[in-house]
């Protein structure tokens, strides 16, 4: 392997490396994504939640009351995914007895019906020396009732830590029920107040949790002791639950499982060799047996090798076998092996010599050849055709070496990029001169790509605008195509807009023009006028003054003097596109005028182009606006520091602007020339507006459809 392929393997494992850490450190978390994860001092794991959105439903969300836990009154200490259980503290119920007579009762203990009693893990409890206790409840759906009954006559026959009848009795409750309420009472009256045994009490209790003393027959202190209830998803069958798969609970590398007595809901875990949150679309990560000796029976850690869900062992060269303690083992291959090696490695050798006698004759040849094919297939003769009709283009386009722009990458570090798009890589890069540029690289060589490439050339050696990303140069003799543009600084107006939202409303005026300015040129000052097809947000580039610049012309197209409309499959970014385009598949420059349009309501409110957060027909920015200059409330739309700068008369006719660029119909939209104008007057603009707007619809035109 040459030392290009060797950088090649280490590049690929690091990245894995990278991947790899940002899915563990996503998976770490049992909550969903940006919700929050601690009521006090309880974890909330998914599918329960905090607050709409971040629960599976409403039966698994926790309502958190000055840091307490609870499911609607009931009082939550532990929730557990693993377990599927929740661990919860109730009221004992009481019958008690004064000098005049008082006894406690309990409501039912009601929760949603997704839980369930413990069978397993809790009992019920009657405490006194006179007293009979019954509890009720709902059962595979019909009513339940079981009790005990516990008598003493004194202190003396009671035995502290039993519960085996005499003072103390308990009884196992059965699986599945669910709705419980407690009966307690005694069957005389104790309104003596020396008598030894007032109370009478009942209660679930987490097995462990409750250790009978004689003491409890004078005075009960306990008002809460811990039960455990068993949880499931809805009341389906996991076969049933899974024929709906866009509702079914358990995520990838997960398993379901009925609940085991009830078979009402389903339950998710993780797979063997998987641990995490089964309702997390990436919660069960795979364990990594090889990081523990204690995970895996390899003879050798080094030699445990992980997969997902599971591991092998390697065993060393000139050995086979499964390479576990109590397997097979490792097994030395027979003596022979070894002859057969040797004469290999001898045979190898000499091959080796030949090749590299033969490489050095016909290096030179064919790294020539090598060259040339690259030129060929990443449209260098179609470039030079183009270039030789286009005069005085081809001696300002610089053309750089592979070597030269490798080393300005330092050889496409990782670390170097700064964009990624549909058709490829984005480096910054450092030339000999310091200079700093913007280095684009092509994703693949197919032939597609190749005339994307070949437009973007094209059309960017044409334009020189100061709001333009100029071309500098490009480098054919690479497997893939490479363009060197000047370096833009300040990132997207997109993550200046939505992200950070620092930009004041005098910038975002000018931002606009500028942006205006420059299309105003590609459709009607440069040499051959250009549409661009996909403006938005995220290809105007900002530097260091926040002076704008458009990008990304890989889509663009040369429009023919005297033709007003392409015909064009449909291509663009959704919230973007010319709805005129989208039917008739007719693209104009007045398609680009529509795109400018949404920027331009983006500039107004700092809200996304596409948002399920609005009513349905408010979705696309663009009826958002429209819908709001007609019912006459656009200022409860505009971003709230453009509203606290700007002259609101200005505004008002910004908005105007605006919604003229979003008009139906292309003939009705104004030229982006017209559009610059416009927004010019806006910025020299000085003496107050009349605030008269009743006749904007009638000047503005229809809207798209209904508000």
């Amino acid at each position: 392997m040459g030392i290009h392929g060797m950088l090649l393997v280490v590049q690929i494992s690091l990245l894995g490396l990278i991947i790899s850490s940002i899915m563990v450190a996503a998976a770490a978390s049992l909550a969903k994504f940006d919700c929050p994860n601690k009521c006090g001092d309880v974890e909330i794991p998914y599918p329960f939640g905090l607050k709409k959105g971040c629960s599976l439903n409403e039966d698994f969300l926790i309502t958190c009351d000055n840091e307490v836990a609870k499911t609607g009154d009931v009082t939550v200490k532990n929730i557990s995914i693993e377990n599927h259980q929740l661990r919860v503290l109730h009221f004992v119920a009481r019958d008690c007895y004064h000098q005049h007579r008082s006894q406690e009762y309990n409501e039912p203990f009601v929760w949603p019906s997704t839980f369930i009693i413990s069978q397993s893990r809790n009992k019920f409890t009657v405490v006194g020396c006179d007293t009979y206790a019954i509890l009720h409840g709902v059962h595979n759906g019909e009513y339940y009732s079981s009790g005990c009954l516990t008598v003493c006559k004194s202190l003396h026959s009671v035995r502290n830590g039993s519960c085996s009848g005499c003072g103390c009795c308990q009884v196992a409750i059965p699986a599945g029920l669910r709705n419980i309420s407690m009966e307690v009472d005694s069957f005389n009256n104790h309104t003596n107040v020396s008598d030894f045994n007032p109370c009478s009490s009942a209660f679930i209790v987490e097995k462990g949790e409750f250790n009978f003393s004689s003491n409890y027959l004078r005075n009960m202190s306990k008002e809460m002791l811990p039960i455990v209830l068993d949880w499931t998803i809805g009341k389906e069958t996991c076969e049933e639950a899974a024929r709906n798969k866009t509702n079914f609970a358990c995520k990838r590398n997960s398993e379901c499982r009925d609940h085991f007595s009830t078979k009402l809901g389903y339950q998710c875990s993780c797979k063997p060799g998987y641990r995490g949150n089964p309702y997390l679309y990436n919660g069960c990560q795979d364990i990594n047996e090889c990081e523990h000796s204690a995970h895996n029976n390899c003879i050798k850690a080094k030699n445990c090798v992980n997969t997902k869900g599971n591991y092998t062992c390697r065993c060393p060269k000139w050995y086979h076998g499964d390479g576990r303690k109590g397997g097979e083992g490792c097994i030395p291959e027979p003596f022979l092996m070894l002859k057969i090696a040797g004469v290999a490695v001898i045979s190898l050798i000499a091959i080796l010599v030949i090749s590299f006698w033969l490489y050095f004759l016909i290096k030179k040849r064919r790294l020539i050849k090598l060259k040339e094919k690259f030129f060929r297939q990443n449209g260098g003769l179609i470039l030079q055709q183009q270039l030789s009709t286009m005069e005085g283009y081809s001696e300002t386009t610089k053309i750089y070496t592979a070597k030269d722009l490798k080393k300005a990458t330092n050889n496409y570090d990782a670390s170097r990029i700064i964009g990624q798009g549909g058709y490829g890589v984005v480096y910054k890069g450092f030339l000999q001169n310091n200079k700093v540029v913007a280095i684009k690289k092509s994703k693949t060589v197919d032939q597609e790509q190749i005339e994307q490439f070949i437009t973007e050339v094209v059309v960017l050696i044409q334009v020189n605008h100061r709001n333009v990303v100029q071309l500098l140069g490009c480098c054919l003799e690479t497997r893939v195509p490479l363009l060197v543009y000047e370096f833009v600084p300040n990132s997207t107006l997109f993550k200046h807009i939505h992200h950070a939202s620092t930009i004041s409303w005098e910038t975002r005026l000018r931002i606009a023009i500028e942006i205006a300015d420059a299309l105003s040129y590609l459709h009607s000052a440069a040499s051959i006028p250009i549409i661009h097809r996909d403006i938005k947000s995220t290809n105007i580039l900002l530097d260091d003054d926040f002076t704008a610049k458009v990008s990304d012309f890989g889509t663009s197209r040369l429009v023919p003097r005297g033709q007003k409309q392409l015909p064009t499959v449909v291509q663009g970014t959704l919230g973007y596109l010319d709805p005129e385009y989208m039917q008739t598949n007719q693209f104009t420059e007045k398609s680009d005028v529509y795109s400018f349009g949404v920027v331009l309501v983006e500039l107004l409110t700092g809200q996304k182009v596409l948002s399920l957060l609005r009513p349905m027909e408010q979705r696309s920015l663009a009826m958002y606006l429209l819908c709001a200059l007609k019912e006459d409330r656009l200022f409860e739309i505009l971003e709230k520091r453009i509203m606290d700068e700007g002259n609101t008369e200005q505004l008002k006719e910004f908005a105007k602007l605006a919604a003229k660029c979003l008009e139906v119909k292309g003939d009705e939209r104004p030229t982006m020339k017209e559009v610059a104008i416009e927004l010019y007057g806006l910025r020299q603009m000085k003496h107050l507006w009349d605030n008269d707007e009743s006749n904007f619809m009638e000047e503005t035109g229809p809207v798209i459809g209904e508000c």
